[in-house]
């Protein structure tokens, strides 16, 4: 059946769009239009044209109108004709320069880094495609056929449950299906939350006063700026945020597994002192779990939404565990905000695509998920210690944090230094973060021992050691250690 499908529209041909216009009746402005075609590059050479009957009916004229034209460009050289072959463009009519002109040479495409040691992404190498492949089909033969209609705002329910059974076993999520909004990823949620307008043009889910940890990625607070949304940085030193700091807020943004960038986790006292902050003011935590199944050197830390699932707000994505490009990501909310967020979203605009829901959720229910993410915590380990051994041998007067979880690590630099390394990592070809990046504008600045490991940082690198393939890793240690500062 497929072969025979394939048969009939190379038979038939393919849809070909021209503009008949001009003098000289419809045979001559068929001429004009396909001899454009091919001169401005349109039609390459080799491209099969429709027959005569459906190109004739596809441009309301007379059968022997197109042959009449075909006919002459044939004769002309712009096209060949042979028997069994169809009617197609000739090899050697190629587009036309400009007379007089120097053709411009194409721009250079901008070469990538030698060495990528950016930190937010995962091993694209690693991705387990047979594993997602056999995940993809069975979602693809089992889907009812409702499946490819208009769908639940919410997010295919077999995702849902999936959720509800994994987050609950691995990270200490309490929460039901119908608690679960499938999002494009944690900037998603952010947009959902606080962007006013949506479908109905009504209000925001959440205003600001935010509360944010005083280092995190500038491209949310830009998102939460172009909603009007004011952050309020909060101190961090060995246990965490000062979440003691809170005050008039509404809601605080937190990465209490693992703080992003510097590192560490949220102490247990601090993480019940923000739930009891947010019961005693009414308001709100907003947990991005960006990489908790990700710890190396002790069990992992469970989620804050256990300790109170309606004052947490839980934010999840693959962006970590598998990769950024399936934009998968999902909200664990509070049973009051889930009706103000699916309006938030809307009946049909920005939803991830139903069939990689389905896809994850086979992933997860038949345990293949939790494989990936064991195979990649052994491999991910192993490059944290192979950076950590580097960086012993070869560069002892930089200290090293943040590494007993997640995906990157952040290395202490001498006060002052930090700029003029990133500035050699470049020249080197090495993509790297400056942790200044990640500071909050707002945020005061300190001067700690650059060793100290009870403290802020103010100088140091971010180090991102999986994105590297594994093949490329070696190399990129070497070239790291080069242009670290001297002691």
């Amino acid at each position: 059946m497929a072969d025979s499908w394939v048969n009939e529209a190379e038979r038939i041909g393919a849809d070909l769009h021209l503009e008949l216009s001009g003098p000289g009746g419809r045979r001559a402005a068929l001429i004009r239009a396909l001899r454009e075609a091919v001169r401005s590059g349109r039609l390459a050479p080799g491209t099969r044209l429709p027959p005569y009957r459906s190109l004739a009916a596809d441009l309301g004229v007379a059968r022997n109108t197109v042959a009449d034209a075909y006919a002459e460009l044939v004769a002309e050289g712009w096209l060949t004709a042979r028997q069994g072959s169809g009617t197609r463009v000739a090899d050697r009519a190629e587009p036309l320069k400009a007379a007089g002109r120097v053709p411009k040479k194409s721009p250079p495409r901008a070469r990538g880094p030698r060495y990528d040691l950016r930190q937010g992404t995962p091993d694209a190498s690693a991705f387990p495609r047979a594993e997602w492949l056999a995940s993809y089909r069975r979602a693809l033969q089992q889907a009812p056929n409702e499946v490819f209609g208009p769908g639940d705002p919410a997010g295919r329910r077999e995702l849902r449950e999936a959720l509800t059974e994994y987050l609950a076993r691995a990270r200490g999520v309490r929460t039901a299906p119908e608690r679960i909004v499938i999002c494009s990823g944690f900037a998603h949620a952010l947009r959902l939350l606080f962007h006013p307008g949506g479908p109905g043009g009504g209000a925001a889910v959440l205003r600001g006063p935010l509360a944010v940890e005083s280092y995190g990625l500038s491209f949310h607070r830009g998102l939460l700026a172009a909603a009007g949304v004011r952050t309020v940085p909060l101190p961090l030193d060995g246990d965490g945020a000062r979440v003691d700091l809170l005050a008039r807020e509404r809601a605080v943004l937190l990465t209490p597994a693992h703080q992003f960038p510097t590192g560490g986790p949220l102490h247990p006292a601090r993480r019940a002192a923000v739930v009891d902050w947010a019961r005693a003011r009414g308001g709100l935590v907003l947990e991005d779990d960006y990489d908790g199944e990700f710890r190396y050197d002790r069990k992992p830390v469970g989620a804050v939404q256990g300790l109170d699932p309606e004052r947490v707000v839980y934010l999840g994505s693959v962006s970590k565990s598998l990769s950024p490009a399936l934009r998968l990501g999902w909200m664990v909310l509070p049973e009051r905000y889930v009706d103000a967020v699916l309006a938030a979203k809307g009946e049909r605009e920005a939803w991830a695509s139903v069939l990689d829901q389905l896809s994850l959720a086979d992933f997860l229910a038949r345990g293949a998920y939790d494989r990936h993410v064991r195979r990649m915590r052994q491999r991910y380990r192993s490059r944290r210690d192979r950076l950590v051994a580097a960086l012993a041998e070869r560069a002892p007067h930089i200290g090293v944090t943040g590494v007993a979880a997640g995906l990157h690590a952040v290395l202490r630099l001498p006060p002052g230094t930090e700029r003029s390394a990133v500035k050699a990592a470049t020249w080197q070809g090495i993509a790297l973060d400056g942790l200044g990046e990640f500071r909050h504008p707002q945020a005061p600045v300190t001067a700690p021992d650059p060793l100290a490991t009870d403290g802020p940082v103010t100088d140091g690198l971010v180090v991102g050691y999986a994105t590297p393939s594994e093949h490329a890793y070696a190399a990129a240690l070497e070239a790291l250690c080069g242009v670290l500062p001297p002691a």
